[in-house]
């Protein structure tokens, strides 16, 4: 691994006020390139989702892939001597994460005209369900209701079947990355000016701008966009496709050069010169002729075969992988996937790490998921210089995780 001095972000401390997935996607993202990241979550209960499943010996994988080297503080924000740690914290960090309601930091005392004046070099950075501002900032909002509310959910699946949402954290995800990268942004800006700023992420507004073509076609051409499957509507052929052996790939012809080697790989150059196929426009005409076309070329051979084919040609094509197929490819292996440490039966756990690489930095250890308030006294002691009577007191009132308590 890189010495911690490589990493982009080493010296960078971060608070993490937020639970679930969008302001701890946040936080990792930050984490992999180096900031120390402490998360400040319920003293008993902890982060809930350390409540999700599947789990494996008693703790959440997805936990576990979300919060991994970083270190747990376990403080009640309930209480108002919860609330002035987490004012002293925030005075010595560059950065806090929160993801509660508009509003909430505010009515605790923790706004940012707080924060700042204790350390005007402070990027507190907002991720809630549709923004700190607008007609709907005090709606509760998962990432459900974002990948709905962005039209994603409306033009996802196919026309036969109603809106689908993804079976995975798809908007926190999308937002928790995007707020790392405003964070990165305003820490940047602060390099030159020497004051921090607020970061403002809604949830559907990231998934918003990936699905933004939709908007731009009924704007432009008083089109509402529907469900078509697995084609775009912009460009033929392109879709998922059965081989003979049940198994499935995805081919990419979306422009005029893929399209004449797809045509060649399929021995049927004459396709290249056919009127119907031999432009972008006809072949989105004639989509369903040619999407059969290619289907039943597909369906004559087996997968392994027909991605030789395609590969051979410079098709741009794939495998449609479960991940029993991504755990062991060799290129998945050397360059994304990573150990995770956990519990005792977490040796063969693999997470995918960084989601970029950097010339000179090799990434982070995914070393250990922090048990809650695991290092509460630490950060509270040696980083605030409160006593051990003064712990004990805290520990006493509930206000913070004791050492016997700190547990899974």
């Amino acid at each position: 691994m890189a010495e911690a001095g490589d990493a982009p972000l080493a010296g960078v401390r971060v608070l993490e006020l937020g639970a679930g997935y969008a302001a701890p996607t946040a936080g990792r993202m930050l984490r992999d390139f180096g900031a120390e990241v402490i998360k400040a979550e319920d003293p008993v209960n902890g982060d809930y989702a350390r409540q999700w499943v599947p789990q494996k010996d008693g703790l959440s994988l997805g936990f576990g892939r979300l919060n991994s080297g970083k270190r747990s503080v376990g403080i009640d924000l309930r209480q108002q001597g919860g609330r002035d740690l987490v004012r002293r914290l925030a005075a010595e960090v560059d950065v806090v994460v929160e993801s509660f309601r508009p509003g909430r930091l505010e009515g605790w005392g923790l706004g940012y005209d707080v924060l700042s004046e204790q350390n005007p070099s402070l990027v507190l950075t907002r991720i809630s369900g549709f923004g700190q501002t607008g007609p709907y900032r005090n709606r509760p909002g998962f990432g459900t209701v974002a990948e709905t509310s962005s039209g994603f959910a409306h033009i996802n699946g196919w026309p036969e079947h109603p809106p689908t949402s993804p079976p995975f954290g798809f908007a926190d995800s999308i937002a928790g990355i995007s707020a790392a990268m405003g964070t990165a942004m305003s820490l940047f800006r602060r390099e030159r000016t020497g004051k921090g700023e607020v970061v403002d992420v809604a949830l559907y507004e990231p998934l918003l701008f990936i699905v933004g073509d939709m908007v731009l076609k009924y704007t432009g051409l008083g089109e509402v966009q529907g469900r078509i499957g697995n084609a775009t509507g912009a460009a033929s052929p392109r879709g998922i496709y059965q081989s003979a052996d049940g198994k499935f790939l995805s081919i990419a012809a979306s422009n005029q050069v893929i399209a004449t080697r797809l045509f060649t790989a399929m021995g049927q150059p004459d396709m290249i010169e056919d009127p119907r196929f031999a432009t972008g426009p006809a072949r989105l005409e004639h989509n369903d002729l040619l999407q059969k076309y290619v289907s039943d070329w597909v369906e004559s051979l087996s997968r392994d075969a027909a991605l030789a084919v395609l590969e051979e040609h410079e098709v741009v094509c794939a495998p449609v992988n479960d991940a029993s197929d991504i755990v062991a490819d060799p290129h998945f292996l050397e360059r994304t996937l990573v150990g995770i440490t956990g519990p005792g039966g977490w040796d063969s756990v693999m997470t995918p790490g960084p989601v970029l690489h950097l010339a000179g930095y090799e990434g982070p250890a995914y070393d250990g998921v922090p048990r809650i308030g695991e290092h509460t006294h630490e950060v509270l002691g040696a980083g605030l210089g409160l006593s051990g009577d003064e712990l004990g007191e805290l520990v006493a009132g509930g206000v913070i995780t004791g050492r016997e308590d700190a547990s899974a």
